[in-house]
């Protein structure tokens, strides 16, 4: 949600956050702006819509050497010129990505003291409490004393008009970056901001501040008291985040996941010897080995890989695994016993109802294991343990290659978990890590009969509905190829349990509506093919992802898209290739934009 990028240092600063504000168009955004040193004086620039709307704001752009830029994703006032970011009171300009939960309270003492506002936001009192604070004293003595009444999550970066050069940045429950060069210094939400200037990275914490100058930089707390912190290298190459050829980032990720899921494996697991490094999961062997009980929180996507994952894990280490969504569990009281092992899953790390979560089990005195794909992200931080998916940038808001190296993972933890706690004898473990070796080229094959699907999607792009089914470990298959067709093509689509079908769904199913199986071969196959009966019987429309070769599931269908065959834990990644390219193809052919899909943000980092 929202994008921050600052800079200052000897290059034109303008240049760089408008082409920063571009990396974090992903995040999704409504309005975008620039602020600007320029002869002495803060110009601004914003605008309702694109960053190409507000690059048609300047007829030249001027040279600059210290500036910082916005996206916006409206929460407190409706999306324009007024409410877009940056916002300025007197001699301060600043930019704010979170919720000011007392706003209003403080809005009000400010009106009472004389002050005048000029937009619906609650970032534009953090302006004017700033303001207020700043005579006499240095910009980051007045945002300390500024922020002191101020409830609620942000990350700010501000400037100071009679500071040129000096951008002050302060983050707490928003995530906040810094990046260091030789030419200068950066601020920014997230890393592809500046990746192709810096790869060497400080996260801040929060509660904490950096006062940025072209020549050096400075941490502290809101106490006043210096703070010392080591850089992080950043491993992604630039050319990740960029398309490298492809029309869209989501169709570019499809795509690279068999790397993803490669990368996720490499030093992971010796197939030779069937051992798996333990010392990846960053967690002491003797809690992993003394765990009782796991739960599993994580939003949207993560969520649904977290169901999938209950089965891994309960079948093949045999713990018993609840899964909750980080947005409920923060709020209803859970009860966790001792030898719970909390499993956080987030693609960014920052996802704010998962941190909820995680603070929520370590205060509970639980041990946190968390598995992301952002190194040094507040999730690694704040976690015990950390297990890196290395799916590297995604930048599609539609979430894909992060889903599949989560699958990855969470099977890799489940055999980790059968050999410590004896649930599988070594040679079993060794065949299940030699049959994950081959996933990565089994997704090869499926990616090249892309076209097989995208022929099935543009004959459905007029449908009212869809309804995905799956029995076991594919149902959370099923509900993930729902949402992918939710967020990106605008169709309500739905996942169900394929046995459930009777108690409700049955009653959608007519010769309108599609209807995807996921139908691999296992052991609840021939109760599928019963579903699929019913479904055919009432005139429905099926699309079934089935095992190669399989006859049966075939004369029941309308459209087939076959798989390779792979263990039903294994076999749930790839039947979620076809699930994201049906639904990429149906958004492409309707004329929508797939990787920035209306109303959704890649991050969210407030609730």
């Amino acid at each position: 949600m929202c994008g921050i990028i600052g800079y200052t240092g000897k290059e034109n600063a303008l240049q760089i956050v408008l082409e920063g504000l571009k990396r974090l168009e992903y995040r999704g955004y409504d309005s975008a702006g620039v602020a600007y040193f320029n002869k002495g004086t803060i110009e601004i620039k914003r605008c309702r819509g694109k960053i190409k709307d507000l690059e048609r704001l300047f007829s030249e752009r001027p040279v600059s050497n210290t500036g910082i830029g916005h996206t916006r994703w409206a929460t407190h006032g409706r999306p324009s010129e007024e409410n877009a970011h940056p916002h300025r009171y007197g001699r301060i300009v600043l930019v704010h990505n979170g919720i000011i939960e007392n706003y209003l309270e403080l809005k009000r003492e400010l009106i009472n003291k004389g002050h005048a506002f000029s937009s619906e936001t609650d970032t534009e009192i953090l302006c004017h409490l700033i303001d207020n604070h700043i005579d006499n004293k240095s910009l980051e003595d007045a945002i300390i004393e500024a922020l002191r009444p101020v409830k609620g999550a942000y990350a700010i970066a501000v400037m100071n008009e009679l500071e040129p050069e000096k951008i002050v940045g302060v983050r707490k429950d928003c995530p906040l970056i810094v990046g260091l060069s030789q030419n200068g210094h950066f601020l920014a939400s997230d890393v592809p901001a500046f990746l192709h200037y810096s790869r060497d990275v400080i996260f801040l914490d929060d509660g904490e501040m950096v006062i940025l100058k072209p020549d050096g930089f400075r941490i502290m707390n809101l106490d006043g008291e210096e703070v010392r912190k080591s850089s992080i290298h950043i491993d992604w190459n630039p050319v990740m985040a960029e398309k490298g050829g492809y029309k869209h980032f989501m169709l570019k990720e499809i795509f690279e996941q068999p790397r993803a899921i490669a990368d996720t494996l490499r030093g992971r697991i010796n197939p030779d010897s069937g051992e798996i490094a333990r010392e990846e999961f960053n967690i002491e062997e003797g809690i992993l080995r003394n765990t009782e009980r796991i739960m599993i929180v994580a939003c949207g996507t993560s969520y649904h890989a977290g169901l999938a994952g209950r089965y891994m894990l309960e079948e093949l280490a045999r713990i018993p695994v609840e899964v909750d969504i980080g947005s409920e569990f923060r709020y209803r009281k859970p009860v966790l016993e001792k030898n719970t092992l909390v499993i956080a899953i987030t693609q960014s790390g920052e996802t704010a109802d998962t941190i909820a979560a995680i603070r929520e089990a370590k205060a509970q005195e639980l041990r946190v294991l968390s598995i992301c794909n952002v190194l040094g992200s507040t999730a690694a931080r704040e976690s015990d343990g950390v297990f890196y998916t290395h799916a590297g940038p995604e930048i599609g808001v539609a979430s894909t290659k992060a889903f599949t190296t989560q699958l990855a993972s969470l099977y890799i933890l489940s055999l980790l978990l059968a050999g410590l706690k004896g649930s599988l004898k070594h040679e079993s473990i060794k065949k299940l890590i030699s049959e994950l070796l081959e996933i990565p080229h089994k997704i090869e094959s499926i990616l090249k009969h892309s076209s097989t699907i995208e022929t099935i999607a543009k004959q459905h792009i007029n449908r009212r509905g869809f309804l995905y089914l799956g029995r076991g470990i594919n149902y959370p298959i099923a509900l993930e190829g729902a949402l992918k067709l939710k967020e990106i093509s605008y169709i309500h689509a739905e996942g169900y349990p394929a046995g459930e079908m009777k108690h409700g769904p049955i009653a959608l199913i007519d010769e309108e509506l599609p209807v995807v199986v996921i139908a691999p071969k296992d052991e609840l196959y021939e109760k599928l093919l019963s579903n699929m009966q019913e479904v055919k019987s009432r005139g429905g429309i099926i699309i079934s992802i089935v095992t190669e070769g399989d006859r049966n599931a075939k004369e029941l269908s309308d459209y087939v898209i076959e798989i390779p065959p792979a263990n039903k834990y294994l076999s749930t990644i790839l039947s979620v290739i076809p699930l994201q390219l049906l639904a990429y193809y149906v958004g492409v052919t309707k004329g929508y934009d797939v990787d920035q899909p209306r109303n959704l943000a890649k991050s969210v980092t407030v609730e």
